[in-house]
Protein backbone atom coordinates (compact mmCIF):
# COMPACT_ATOMS: atom_id res chain seq x y z
CA UNK A 1 0.00 0.00 0.00
CA UNK A 2 1.60 3.85 -0.96
CA UNK A 3 2.10 5.54 2.11
CA UNK A 4 0.59 8.67 0.41
CA UNK A 5 -2.43 7.52 -0.29
CA UNK A 6 -3.19 6.80 3.67
CA UNK A 7 -5.95 9.21 5.58
CA UNK A 8 -5.98 10.44 8.58
CA UNK A 9 -9.13 9.16 10.46
CA UNK A 10 -11.68 11.69 11.14
CA UNK A 11 -15.00 10.98 13.09
CA UNK A 12 -16.90 13.07 11.37
CA UNK A 13 -20.62 11.98 9.98
CA UNK A 14 -20.86 14.55 6.99
CA UNK A 15 -19.97 15.12 3.59
CA UNK A 16 -17.38 18.05 2.72
CA UNK A 17 -17.23 17.70 -1.37
CA UNK A 18 -20.38 17.66 -3.20
CA UNK A 19 -20.41 14.10 -5.13
CA UNK A 20 -18.28 11.78 -3.10
CA UNK A 21 -15.09 11.66 -0.52
CA UNK A 22 -12.81 8.19 -0.76
CA UNK A 23 -10.86 7.43 1.77
CA UNK A 24 -8.07 4.58 2.61
CA UNK A 25 -7.37 3.96 6.37
CA UNK A 26 -5.15 2.27 8.20
CA UNK A 27 -4.91 2.02 12.22
CA UNK A 28 -2.11 0.22 13.77
CA UNK A 29 -3.98 0.75 17.73
CA UNK A 30 -7.19 1.93 19.08
CA UNK A 31 -8.61 5.88 18.75
CA UNK A 32 -11.82 7.96 17.89
CA UNK A 33 -14.37 5.21 16.65
CA UNK A 34 -17.95 6.10 15.48
CA UNK A 35 -20.27 3.86 17.46
CA UNK A 36 -23.63 2.98 16.45
CA UNK A 37 -24.95 5.92 14.10
CA UNK A 38 -26.65 7.11 10.35
CA UNK A 39 -25.46 9.32 8.21
CA UNK A 40 -27.64 11.21 5.26
CA UNK A 41 -25.56 9.59 2.61
CA UNK A 42 -24.52 6.25 0.79
CA UNK A 43 -21.70 4.06 2.10
CA UNK A 44 -19.54 1.54 0.79
CA UNK A 45 -17.07 -0.06 2.76
CA UNK A 46 -13.99 -1.94 1.50
CA UNK A 47 -12.36 -4.32 4.17
CA UNK A 48 -8.61 -5.38 3.89
CA UNK A 49 -7.48 -6.43 7.27
CA UNK A 50 -8.27 -6.88 10.91
CA UNK A 51 -10.15 -8.41 13.74
CA UNK A 52 -13.12 -6.48 12.91
CA UNK A 53 -17.07 -6.89 12.85
CA UNK A 54 -19.74 -4.73 11.52
CA UNK A 55 -22.89 -4.20 12.38
CA UNK A 56 -25.98 -3.30 10.08
CA UNK A 57 -29.63 -2.72 11.85
CA UNK A 58 -29.32 -5.83 13.84
CA UNK A 59 -27.40 -8.17 11.96
CA UNK A 60 -23.60 -8.42 12.69
CA UNK A 61 -21.13 -9.50 10.49
CA UNK A 62 -17.25 -10.96 11.31
CA UNK A 63 -15.49 -9.46 7.97
CA UNK A 64 -12.97 -10.96 6.05
CA UNK A 65 -10.46 -9.76 3.06
CA UNK A 66 -12.68 -8.53 0.21
CA UNK A 67 -15.91 -8.05 2.27
CA UNK A 68 -18.02 -4.92 0.58
CA UNK A 69 -20.57 -3.00 2.90
CA UNK A 70 -23.46 -1.39 1.32
CA UNK A 71 -24.60 1.02 3.77
CA UNK A 72 -28.12 3.31 2.36
CA UNK A 73 -28.64 6.62 4.03
CA UNK A 74 -30.57 6.96 7.77
CA UNK A 75 -29.62 3.34 8.32
CA UNK A 76 -27.98 2.51 11.41
CA UNK A 77 -24.73 1.31 11.54
CA UNK A 78 -20.88 0.61 13.47
CA UNK A 79 -17.92 -1.24 13.69
CA UNK A 80 -15.92 -2.69 16.42
CA UNK A 81 -12.24 -3.47 16.49
CA UNK A 82 -11.75 -6.29 18.22
CA UNK A 83 -8.24 -5.81 18.93
CA UNK A 84 -4.84 -4.19 16.91
CA UNK A 85 -2.97 -7.47 16.80
CA UNK A 86 -2.54 -6.92 12.77
CA UNK A 87 -3.94 -3.39 11.17
CA UNK A 88 -7.12 -2.85 10.84
CA UNK A 89 -7.13 -1.37 6.80
CA UNK A 90 -10.06 -0.20 4.92
CA UNK A 91 -11.06 2.05 2.07
CA UNK A 92 -14.40 4.27 3.00
CA UNK A 93 -16.62 5.46 -0.09
CA UNK A 94 -19.09 7.84 0.37
CA UNK A 95 -21.53 9.15 -1.91
CA UNK A 96 -24.23 12.32 -2.12
CA UNK A 97 -27.75 11.44 -2.45
CA UNK A 98 -27.55 14.18 -5.30
CA UNK A 99 -24.87 12.07 -7.22
CA UNK A 100 -26.62 9.11 -6.87
CA UNK A 101 -29.53 9.73 -8.09
CA UNK A 102 -28.13 11.15 -10.97
CA UNK A 103 -26.26 7.84 -11.94
CA UNK A 104 -29.35 6.13 -10.98
CA UNK A 105 -31.20 8.27 -13.03
CA UNK A 106 -29.37 7.26 -16.55
CA UNK A 107 -29.64 3.94 -15.53
CA UNK A 108 -31.37 1.71 -13.24
CA UNK A 109 -28.60 -0.40 -12.89
CA UNK A 110 -26.75 1.81 -10.54
CA UNK A 111 -29.16 1.24 -8.22
CA UNK A 112 -29.52 -2.66 -8.24
CA UNK A 113 -26.98 -2.86 -5.09
CA UNK A 114 -28.60 -0.79 -3.22
CA UNK A 115 -32.22 -2.06 -3.82
CA UNK A 116 -30.80 -5.15 -3.01
CA UNK A 117 -29.83 -3.64 0.61
CA UNK A 118 -32.94 -1.51 1.39
CA UNK A 119 -35.67 -4.17 0.02
CA UNK A 120 -33.72 -7.51 1.63
CA UNK A 121 -30.84 -6.39 3.85
CA UNK A 122 -28.41 -7.81 1.67
CA UNK A 123 -25.68 -5.31 3.00
CA UNK A 124 -22.33 -7.02 2.37
CA UNK A 125 -21.34 -8.69 -0.64
CA UNK A 126 -18.40 -11.52 -0.27
CA UNK A 127 -16.38 -11.66 -3.34
CA UNK A 128 -12.68 -13.70 -4.17
CA UNK A 129 -9.61 -12.28 -4.22
CA UNK A 130 -9.28 -11.61 -7.83
CA UNK A 131 -12.44 -10.02 -7.99
CA UNK A 132 -11.64 -7.37 -4.71
CA UNK A 133 -8.05 -6.69 -6.17
CA UNK A 134 -10.12 -5.37 -9.76
CA UNK A 135 -12.18 -3.60 -7.17
CA UNK A 136 -9.34 -2.02 -5.47
CA UNK A 137 -7.44 -1.21 -8.98
CA UNK A 138 -10.43 1.40 -9.28
CA UNK A 139 -10.29 2.64 -5.87
CA UNK A 140 -6.55 3.40 -5.93
CA UNK A 141 -6.93 5.05 -9.78
CA UNK A 142 -9.91 7.42 -8.05
CA UNK A 143 -7.47 8.31 -4.90
CA UNK A 144 -4.27 8.90 -7.49
CA UNK A 145 -6.31 10.89 -9.91
CA UNK A 146 -7.59 13.10 -7.17
CA UNK A 147 -3.94 14.10 -5.86
CA UNK A 148 -3.05 14.73 -9.52
CA UNK A 149 -3.98 17.74 -11.95
CA UNK A 150 -3.83 16.09 -15.16
CA UNK A 151 -5.96 16.95 -18.57
CA UNK A 152 -9.77 15.94 -18.57
CA UNK A 153 -9.00 15.49 -14.75
CA UNK A 154 -12.46 15.78 -13.57
CA UNK A 155 -13.99 13.99 -16.37
CA UNK A 156 -12.06 11.25 -15.91
CA UNK A 157 -12.67 11.30 -12.04
CA UNK A 158 -16.31 10.84 -12.89
CA UNK A 159 -15.72 8.17 -15.07
CA UNK A 160 -14.02 6.22 -12.50
CA UNK A 161 -16.58 6.37 -10.18
CA UNK A 162 -18.96 5.60 -12.08
CA UNK A 163 -17.19 2.28 -13.25
CA UNK A 164 -16.77 1.70 -9.61
CA UNK A 165 -19.88 1.96 -8.85
CA UNK A 166 -21.23 -0.25 -11.72
CA UNK A 167 -19.17 -2.99 -11.04
CA UNK A 168 -20.28 -3.26 -7.35
CA UNK A 169 -23.37 -3.41 -9.03
CA UNK A 170 -22.25 -6.15 -11.28
CA UNK A 171 -21.03 -8.25 -8.34
CA UNK A 172 -23.95 -8.16 -6.81
CA UNK A 173 -26.37 -9.10 -9.69
CA UNK A 174 -24.05 -11.82 -10.36
CA UNK A 175 -23.97 -13.32 -7.30
CA UNK A 176 -28.39 -12.93 -6.93
CA UNK A 177 -29.83 -13.27 -9.55
CA UNK A 178 -29.25 -16.35 -11.80
CA UNK A 179 -30.54 -16.04 -15.17
CA UNK A 180 -29.65 -18.68 -18.02
CA UNK A 181 -29.31 -15.95 -21.02
CA UNK A 182 -26.58 -14.60 -18.92
CA UNK A 183 -24.67 -17.55 -18.31
CA UNK A 184 -24.88 -18.55 -22.17
CA UNK A 185 -23.68 -14.91 -22.82
CA UNK A 186 -20.92 -15.35 -20.41
CA UNK A 187 -19.67 -19.07 -21.96
CA UNK A 188 -19.67 -17.50 -25.45
CA UNK A 189 -17.64 -14.20 -24.43
CA UNK A 190 -15.00 -16.62 -22.44
CA UNK A 191 -14.88 -18.94 -25.70
CA UNK A 192 -14.24 -15.25 -27.87
CA UNK A 193 -11.69 -14.43 -25.42
CA UNK A 194 -9.78 -17.56 -25.31
CA UNK A 195 -9.70 -17.79 -28.95
CA UNK A 196 -8.29 -13.98 -29.30
CA UNK A 197 -5.64 -15.05 -26.16
CA UNK A 198 -4.54 -18.61 -27.01
CA UNK A 199 -1.19 -17.56 -26.93
CA UNK A 200 -1.21 -15.41 -23.98
CA UNK A 201 -1.52 -16.55 -20.75
CA UNK A 202 -4.85 -18.42 -19.72
CA UNK A 203 -4.99 -18.97 -16.24
CA UNK A 204 -8.43 -19.25 -14.80
CA UNK A 205 -7.20 -16.42 -12.21
CA UNK A 206 -6.30 -13.94 -15.76
CA UNK A 207 -9.78 -15.13 -17.25
CA UNK A 208 -11.56 -14.01 -13.49
CA UNK A 209 -9.74 -10.81 -13.63
CA UNK A 210 -10.67 -9.97 -17.35
CA UNK A 211 -14.31 -10.64 -16.59
CA UNK A 212 -14.91 -9.16 -12.71
CA UNK A 213 -16.06 -12.46 -11.44
CA UNK A 214 -15.56 -15.24 -9.25
CA UNK A 215 -13.15 -17.77 -11.04
CA UNK A 216 -15.20 -20.66 -8.95
CA UNK A 217 -18.73 -19.06 -10.67
CA UNK A 218 -16.82 -18.89 -14.32
CA UNK A 219 -15.24 -22.23 -13.51
CA UNK A 220 -19.14 -23.61 -13.16
CA UNK A 221 -20.83 -22.10 -15.82
CA UNK A 222 -17.96 -23.07 -18.47
CA UNK A 223 -18.69 -26.47 -17.49
CA UNK A 224 -22.19 -26.83 -17.44
CA UNK A 225 -22.30 -25.48 -20.86
CA UNK A 226 -19.66 -27.68 -22.66
CA UNK A 227 -19.12 -30.28 -20.14
CA UNK A 228 -15.73 -30.21 -19.80
CA UNK A 229 -13.24 -27.87 -17.42
CA UNK A 230 -12.03 -24.77 -18.68
CA UNK A 231 -8.52 -25.71 -18.42
CA UNK A 232 -9.44 -28.69 -20.88
CA UNK A 233 -11.30 -26.63 -23.26
CA UNK A 234 -8.09 -24.60 -23.48
CA UNK A 235 -6.00 -27.30 -24.00
CA UNK A 236 -7.55 -28.67 -26.95
CA UNK A 237 -7.79 -25.73 -28.80
CA UNK A 238 -4.04 -24.99 -28.24
CA UNK A 239 -3.51 -28.74 -29.35
CA UNK A 240 -6.09 -28.14 -32.30
CA UNK A 241 -3.51 -25.31 -33.34
CA UNK A 242 -0.66 -27.10 -33.17
CA UNK A 243 -1.90 -29.77 -35.36
CA UNK A 244 -3.22 -27.19 -38.13
CA UNK A 245 0.71 -25.39 -37.55
CA UNK A 246 2.71 -28.53 -38.27
CA UNK A 247 -0.20 -29.75 -40.97
CA UNK A 248 1.09 -26.35 -42.44
CA UNK A 249 4.91 -27.32 -42.14
CA UNK A 250 6.02 -25.58 -39.51
CA UNK A 251 8.95 -26.09 -36.71
CA UNK A 252 7.38 -28.12 -33.96
CA UNK A 253 9.98 -26.44 -31.79
CA UNK A 254 8.14 -22.98 -32.96
CA UNK A 255 4.49 -24.75 -32.68
CA UNK A 256 4.48 -25.66 -28.86
CA UNK A 257 6.34 -22.73 -27.54
CA UNK A 258 3.72 -20.31 -29.54
CA UNK A 259 0.88 -21.68 -28.79
CA UNK A 260 1.28 -21.86 -24.46
CA UNK A 261 3.22 -24.95 -23.91
CA UNK A 262 6.13 -24.58 -21.57
CA UNK A 263 8.25 -27.54 -22.57
CA UNK A 264 8.17 -30.85 -24.93
CA UNK A 265 7.52 -33.53 -23.31
CA UNK A 266 4.04 -32.36 -21.51
CA UNK A 267 2.95 -31.38 -25.45
CA UNK A 268 4.18 -34.29 -26.43
CA UNK A 269 2.32 -36.43 -23.70
CA UNK A 270 -1.03 -34.07 -24.47
CA UNK A 271 -0.81 -34.42 -28.13
CA UNK A 272 -0.40 -38.26 -28.20
CA UNK A 273 -3.37 -38.63 -26.22
CA UNK A 274 -5.44 -36.32 -28.11
CA UNK A 275 -4.52 -37.64 -31.64
CA UNK A 276 -3.04 -40.90 -31.31
CA UNK A 277 -0.17 -39.79 -32.88
CA UNK A 278 3.56 -38.21 -31.92
CA UNK A 279 3.73 -34.50 -33.26
CA UNK A 280 7.21 -35.89 -34.70
CA UNK A 281 5.36 -38.57 -36.68
CA UNK A 282 2.60 -36.19 -37.90
CA UNK A 283 5.04 -33.32 -39.35
CA UNK A 284 6.60 -36.28 -41.13
CA UNK A 285 3.64 -37.20 -42.70
CA UNK A 286 2.69 -33.37 -43.64
CA UNK A 287 6.44 -32.94 -45.25
CA UNK A 288 6.29 -36.81 -47.02
CA UNK A 289 5.72 -35.69 -50.66
CA UNK A 290 2.89 -36.82 -52.19
CA UNK A 291 2.96 -40.63 -54.07
CA UNK A 292 2.00 -41.23 -57.73
CA UNK A 293 -2.15 -42.11 -57.83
Amino acid sequence: MKKNLTTSYDDRQYMLAKDYELYYYCDTKAGARTLMHTHPYYEFYFFLEGHAEAILRQNHYILSYGDILIVPPKVSHGIIVHDYDIPYRRFDFWISTAFYNELAGRSPDYAYVIEQALRYERNIIHTDRITFNAILSRLFSIIEEEKGNRFGRNMQLYLSVSDLLLAINRISHEQHEDRPVSRSALYQNICSYIEQHIDEDLSLDSIAGHFYLSKFYIAHVFKDNIGISIHQYIRKQRLRLCREAILGGRPIVEVYQDFGFDDYSSFYRAFKKEYGISPKELHKQAIRPAGPD
